[in-house]
């Protein structure tokens, strides 16, 4: 014979209004915000506020607009030149992914 358990009582998920997701997506967009942070304070975890922003049409937000045009003075040994508003990158030939990658993050337009 098997035992059956029946758990009554609350539902177990929440329910979040539109206006709570764009408040938490709000938040995760803010300049220096964490995403695990927030997700903690809500107590929630950060996928679910990444996946609300995708939903809402967000997720593209953070990147910016890149201009490609040729350099009239190139540098000699970099490969790519890369101009923020306040900084300018020039990535060598031979410069790792990782490293261009960790580089490019680092810089704050």
């Amino acid at each position: 014979m098997s035992q059956i358990t029946v758990i009554s009582g609350p539902e177990r998920r929440r329910v979040w209004t539109d206006e709570q997701k764009r408040e938490l997506v709000a938040a995760v967009s803010a300049p220096g915000a964490n995403v695990a942070e927030i997700a903690r304070r809500a107590d929630l975890r950060p996928n679910q506020i990444y996946r609300w922003r995708r939903q809402m049409g967000q997720a593209a937000q953070g990147f910016a607009e890149v201009q490609v045009h040729p350099d009239p003075a190139p540098v000699i040994g970099s490969a790519i030149t890369v101009e923020f508003e306040r900084a300018i990158v020039r990535i060598p030939a031979g410069a790792s992914p990782g490293l261009v990658s960790a580089v490019l993050r680092s810089v704050k337009p």
